[in-house]
């Protein structure tokens, strides 16, 4: 069993930066575009680069920044960009999540996380949950230097759980070209939306347990 962390355990950030988007006087879909490129690519972009471990937070911030300006979008910070995607954590959602990866352990599942992240990210995101008390192993962008959908990311996770046969795993990810990676490697992907308890229905019909 395979987790997403950003935008499973949290809300998604691809979705909810409407505001701070206006407050620039752009379109959400605008400036995660100056931001993240084109996040289902796996190219030169700085952001790309950071989640693959190959360059630094400060560095794709402050590409960011240029983009925003030579698109003439002024006044993009990092404080604002961040304040704003902090916006979308819930604490019912991280707790639904957290009791069900704990309900699987119980129940003998192995379980890990599989997360495009950068390394300056680190100790925050395992402040929100308690990652090595619920997971066997992370599989973390930063550290292994490859970033979902690349199938490699996948391949190695699956190895790390010692998973033979593809189709008897399941991955759960906010961004659907990350589902539909997994699905073509065989995996049960599931899309998380807006409310989680859906995606949650979805794989307690695939374990049989819904």
């Amino acid at each position: 069993m395979f987790w997403d962390f950003g935008g499973v355990f949290t809300g998604s950030p691809f979705h909810h930066l409407d505001d701070y988007a206006r407050s620039l006087g752009t379109t959400n879909d605008r400036l995660l575009e100056h931001v993240f490129g084109r996040y289902e690519a796996n190219g030169d972009h700085p952001w790309h680069r950071l989640e693959r471990g190959e360059g630094t937070l400060a560095e794709a911030l402050e590409a960011a920044d240029e983009s925003c300006r030579a698109d003439g979008i002024e006044g993009f910070t990092s404080e604002g960009f961040f304040k704003a995607m902090s916006s979308t954590s819930s604490d019912e959602r991280r707790e639904r999540a957290v009791s069900k990866v704990r309900a699987l352990n119980d129940s003998g599942i192995r379980q890990a996380i599989i997360t495009n992240n950068a390394k300056e990210f680190g100790d925050m995101w395992r402040q929100l949950i308690p990652v090595d008390e619920l997971f066997e192993a992370v599989i973390d962008s930063s550290a292994v230097g490859m970033r979902k959908p690349d199938p490699s990311i996948y391949q190695l996770a699956l190895q790390r759980l010692e998973v033979s046969r593809p189709e008897t795993s399941a991955f759960l990810d906010d961004f659907e070209p990350n589902v539909v990676a997994a699905r073509d490697l065989g995996m049960h992907g599931v899309l998380v939306g807006d409310d989680i308890a859906p995606a949650l229905a979805e794989l307690d019909r695939l374990l049989g347990t819904g």
